[in-house]
């Protein structure tokens, strides 16, 4: 018995809708490759069909070329006619000369007030404060006594010493008359010896004790200068227990009582005396300006707590050097303070007016072109054609501009500076 087997396919094999199917015998099995129906053929595209897909591609193409190329032709063509209609007429701008401002620079510098001096009196001997005579906030003058010690201790090596140098120099008496002694005697063995009446080994002793006593007055003598350089000493000592000022000035510290034990060295502070007229300012002057410091330059020193009030003060010392941490250079301005009225550690605003070591050119704050490129100013030629400078600023005062470096003073800028001023183009110049 054989059956009929119809593919899902088989209308489209050789060009014809209907094929007649495959008649397999129902005896004989399948092969193993044998899917149970026959494949089709790969369709195949015809060449009408083919040339309509490439014309619609093409159209694709052309539409989208189309919609993006037109409206950039008619901007660029706007471009075109508006460069052409700018290019026949010139921009009209004004122009100014730059100005020479003064070469003097005004600098506000934060600094510190500290003394002229300041020094800790430490007790030079020991013992027990008897009595003080100042305080703090007491002026003082050179030499005037502070503060009175007793030296128990001391006052007794001195009277020790004393008793010694009285011993020494009765030695030394002694000693010379000793001396003078033994030079008699040797004189009397001098004469006798020749007669007889001693011998020559007496002689020889007695010439060895003169020498003897007359080294013992040397030795006495030094012993003596030894022991008056002792004395002087514990005097010197002795004259510590009155403590005095070193120079004139303030006391800001005092540190003892009456009654307090203080030891020789500096280990018990006594007072802390400062002199404060003048008073020095230390400034931290930066780098670009420290060259143009000079002595005695003029400074201006204000404090908060006097508003209005102006110290006039001048430049003292300078370091010379700059701090490589910060690149300043500490600066000293020594301010008169007759009144005390500028306190050690006050924070203060000191002002300098420096000569510039250049010519500095002013110009309108609205001429400066700050893009990319820098900053730079347009300035209008003999031709009236732009050109733009690349200038430095030394220091902008917000409507003006101070120019360092870039001008010589004979140009003409524009006052108001556009995107519109490039580089070669014609302006007209506007009186």
């Amino acid at each position: 018995m054989s059956r009929l087997i119809r593919t899902p396919f088989a209308r489209f094999r050789s060009g014809r809708a209907d094929a007649p199917a495959r008649e397999m015998p129902a005896s004989e099995p399948p092969t193993m490759n044998d899917l149970g129906f026959s494949v089709p053929e790969p369709a195949r595209i015809t060449l009408p069909r083919a040339m309509a897909l490439g014309l619609l591609l093409f159209a694709i193409a052309a539409a989208a070329f189309l919609s993006r190329w037109l409206p950039q032709k008619s901007a660029r063509a706007a471009l075109q006619a508006e460069s052409r209609s700018s290019e026949g007429s010139r921009l009209g701008v004004r122009v100014t000369r730059p100005l020479t401002t003064s070469s003097i620079r005004s600098l506000v510098l934060p600094g510190s007030v500290q003394p002229l001096q300041e020094t800790t009196l430490y007790p030079r001997a020991s013992g027990y404060v008897r009595k003080w005579n100042v305080d703090i906030g007491d002026r003082v003058k050179s030499s005037e006594v502070l503060a009175e010690i007793d030296t128990p201790e001391l006052d007794q090596q001195l009277k020790q010493a004393r008793a010694q140098l009285e011993q020494l120099r009765a030695s030394l008496v002694q000693a010379r008359a000793n001396s003078e002694y033994s030079k008699q005697t040797l004189t009397r063995y001098e004469k006798l010896t020749p007669e007889g009446l001693a011998t020559e080994q007496d002689l020889d002793k007695q010439r060895a004790q003169a020498a003897v006593d007359s080294a013992s007055i040397t030795v006495a003598v030094a012993n003596v200068d030894a022991q008056l350089a002792n004395l002087e000493r514990l005097m010197q000592l002795k004259s510590f227990a009155r403590v005095t000022a070193p120079f004139d000035g303030i006391i800001t510290t005092r540190s003892i009582d009456i009654g307090s034990l203080v030891t020789d060295g500096n280990s018990s502070p006594l007072f802390k005396v400062t002199a404060t007229d003048p008073v020095r300012v230390f400034v931290q002057v930066p780098q670009d300006v420290a060259t143009t410091l000079r002595r005695e330059l003029t400074a201006a020193v204000t404090v908060r707590e006097f508003p209005g009030r102006v110290f006039q003060g001048k430049v003292a010392r300078m370091a010379g050097a700059l701090d490589p941490a910060t690149r300043t250079m500490n600066t000293e301005v020594r301010v008169p303070n007759p009144n005390s009225e500028l306190l050690t550690g006050m924070y203060a605003q000191v002002a300098f007016n420096l000569p510039s070591p250049h010519a500095v050119f002013e110009i309108p704050a609205t001429a400066l072109l700050d893009d990319a490129k820098g900053l730079r100013v347009a300035i209008v030629s003999n031709d009236d054609t732009i050109h733009l400078v690349p200038v430095v600023i030394e220091r902008d005062t917000g409507a003006a501009l101070q120019i360092a470096s870039g001008l010589d003073g004979t140009e003409r800028i524009v006052r108001l500076m556009s995107a519109d001023l490039t580089e070669g183009r014609k302006v007209a110049v506007e009186q």
